[in-house]
C-alpha cells in the first residue's frame, strides 16, 4: 500500500493543486460577485433615500413660499395627510418664539443658520427613535418639519429584504444611529465589506452606511467539490491512459526482451548441441583411422577396404565441418551487438520496471536506490546486459515463491570494484545447493521443474563476451547473492596514458 501511494503520489500532488487553484478562483469569483451585489444594493438604497430627504426640501421650500392663510386657514398643516412620513409642521412668525419649547434653543439656531446659508437646516435630531427636524428661515414666517425617518423608507422598492439580508444599514449622525436593517454579524473571521455614502442632501447630512461579512459557511463549497471532483475524474482518466500506455510498452518490451532472450537462447543450445556432438564425431575419426591402419595388414582387397575407410574418414571429417560451421553460424558473435557506455543504475531501473507486474504478482519487495551513489558507466552491449539483468531478477523471483510471502525479500545494488562496475541481486530464498554449486552455469543444467537450464549459462556467456564476468556465492543464514562485474568506462586520462 505505501509503494502505491508512493507511486501515486505525483497524481495526488497534482490532483491537491489542481483543486486548491480551482478552489481559490472559485472563492475569488463569489466574493467578487458578492461585493459587487453589495455595492449594487447599497447604492440603491442610498438614492432612495437621497431622493425622500430631497423631496422634504422642496416641500418645505414651497411651504415657505406659500401666501400665508388667515385665521384658522394654516394650509402647511394638511401636509403629514400627504406624507405621513412628515409628523408636525411648526410655523414662527416675527419675535414669536417656536411652538416646540423643549426644542426651542435648538429650531432658532437652525433658523439662525438657515437664512445666512439660504438653505433648510437641521435640528433637534434624535437618531435613536429616527427622528429629526428641518427647519427653513424666511419671512414673514419660518416653518419647520418633524420628519419621522424610519417612516420615510419605501419598503416596497427597498433593494433587500430588511429582515433577511445579510447587509446591514444604518444612518449616522454626530455619533448618533439608526439601524435600517439589522444584517448578520460577523464573528471576527472571513470577509468584511463596507461602504459610507453621505446623502444628497447638505441640510440632511446623514451618512448611509453598510457593513456585510462574509462567513466561510457562505462560500461556494458545492462548486468548489463539485470542481475537486471534476479535477478528480479528469486526472483518473488521464491516469488510467497512462497506465495503459505504461502496460503497453511493458508488454512491448517484454516482447522484443523474450526474443532476443528465444535467439540468444538458440545460439546457446546450438552451440551446446555442437559441443556435444563434436566429440563422438571425433571419436569416430579416431576409430576409422585405426581401423584403416589395421585394414592395411589384411591381405584380400586391401585397396577396397582401404578406399572405404578412406570414405569414412572423409565424411567424418566433413560432418564435424559441418557441425564447426552450424556452430559458427549460430552461436551469438562477440561483434553482433555494439558494446558502447552505459549507465547501470538506468538500466537496472528499466528492468525493474519491465519487470513490475511480476514483482507485485510474487509479493516481493524490491530495495533498489538509482540515486545511491553517482552513476556506474560500464561498456556494454545494451541488449546483452538487458537480457542478463531480466534472467537475474527472474531468477531471484523464482527462488522466492518458495518463501511466504510476507518474508520475501530482493535487493538490488551498484557500485564499483576497482576497473568494474557491479551489479548485485541478493534474495533471501533457500541458496543455492552444494550439488548444484559446480554446475551452476553448466548448459541444460536446471533445479526448477520443467526448465531448460540456459538463463545462467545464456547471462555467463553474454557477460563473458563483453569482457565481464557473472559469479554466485549463498549468503547466510540463507539466500543467495549473483555478482555481474562489467569493465568501466575509461576516462579520458586513462586513454592518454
Amino acid at each position: 500500500m505505501k509503494q502505491w501511494l508512493r507511486a501515486q503520489g505525483g497524481w495526488w500532488l497534482a490532483w491537491l493543486a489542481l483543486t486548491g487553484v480551482g478552489a481559490v478562483w472559485l472563492v475569488r469569483a463569489e466574493l467578487a460577485q458578492m461585493q459587487q451585489d453589495f455595492g449594487s444594493d447599497v447604492r440603491i438604497a442610498h438614492r432612495i433615500l437621497s431622493q425622500q430627504v430631497v423631496q422634504y426640501d422642496a416641500v418645505l421650500a414651497t411651504v415657505a413660499l406659500l401666501e400665508p392663510g388667515t385665521g384658522a386657514d394654516h394650509p402647511e398643516q394638511r401636509l403629514p395627510s400627504v406624507y405621513p412620513s412628515i409628523l408636525r409642521v411648526q410655523r414662527r412668525a416675527g419675535d414669536e418664539p417656536w411652538p416646540d419649547e423643549k426644542h426651542a434653543s435648538a429650531l432658532a439656531a437652525a433658523e439662525a443658520r438657515s437664512r445666512s446659508q439660504r438653505r433648510a437646516e437641521l435640528a433637534a435630531p434624535d437618531l435613536a427613535r429616527g427622528r429629526y427636524q428641518l427647519v427653513m428661515g424666511a419671512t414673514p414666517f419660518s416653518y419647520a418639519l418633524e420628519i419621522d425617518l424610519a417612516g420615510s423608507i419605501p419598503w416596497r422598492d427597498w433593494p433587500m429584504d430588511p429582515r433577511r439580508s445579510p447587509v446591514r444599514l444604518s444612518l449616522q449622525r454626530d455619533g448618533q444611529q439608526l439601524v435600517l436593517q439589522p444584517g448578520q454579524p460577523g464573528d471576527g473571521s472571513g470577509w468584511r465589506f463596507d461602504l459610507t455614502k453621505a446623502l444628497a442632501s447638505p441640510s440632511q447630512p446623514f451618512e448611509l452606511v453598510a457593513v456585510r461579512h462574509v462567513g466561510w459557511g457562505e462560500l461556494p463549497w458545492r462548486s468548489m467539490a463539485g470542481w475537486a471532483g471534476a479535477v478528480g475524474l479528469l486526472l483518473a482518466g488521464l491516469w488510467a491512459a497512462q497506465r495503459q500506455r505504461i502496460a503497453r510498452r511493458r508488454a512491448e518490451e517484454l516482447l522484443r526482451l523474450g526474443q532476443v532472450a528465444r535467439l540468444n537462447a538458440l545460439g546457446e543450445l546450438s552451440a551446446g548441441l555442437a559441443h556435444e556432438l563434436n566429440q563422438p564425431l571425433t571419436a569416430v575419426l579416431a576409430n576409422a583411422q585405426a581401423a584403416r591402419r589395421l585394414l592395411d595388414d589384411d591381405p584380400p582387397d586391401l585397396a577396397t577396404a582401404r578406399d572405404a575407410m578412406g570414405q569414412a574418414v572423409e565424411q567424418a571429417r566433413r560432418a564435424a565441418g559441418v557441425v564447426g560451421r552450424l556452430r559458427r553460424v549460430i552461436e551469438r558473435p562477440e561483434a553482433e551487438g555494439e558494446v558502447r557506455p552505459l549507465v547501470l543504475q538506468e538500466l537496472v531501473r528499466s528492468a525493474m520496471h519491465l519487470l513490475a507486474p511480476e514483482f507485485a504478482k510474487r509479493s516481493v519487495s524490491a530495495q533498489f536506490d538509482a540515486t545511491a551513489q553517482a552513476p556506474v558507466r560500464v561498456q556494454a552491449d545494451a541488449v546483452a546486459l538487458e537480457q542478463i539483468v531480466h534472467n537475474l531478477l527472474m531468477n531471484a523471483l523464482q527462488a522466492l515463491e518458495l518463501v511466504p510471502a510476507p518474508e520475501r525479500r530482493l535487493a538490488v545494488s551498484v557500485g564499483r570494484n576497482g576497473q568494474e562496475g557491479v551489479l548485485t541481486i541478493t534474495d533471501n530464498g533457500r541458496g543455492i545447493s552444494p550439488e548444484a554449486f559446480p554446475r551452476l552455469f553448466e548448459p541444460f543444467f536446471s533445479t526448477r521443474e520443467g526448465g531448460l537450464g540456459l538463463g545462467l549459462s545464456l547471462s555467463e556467456t553474454l557477460a563473458s563476451g563483453m569482457g565481464g564476468s557473472l559469479s554466485a556465492a549463498n549468503v547466510p543464514p540463507h539466500g543467495a547473492r549473483f555478482t555481474l562485474a562489467l569493465p568501466l568506462v575509461a576516462r579520458p586520462a586513462e586513454h592518454a596514458a
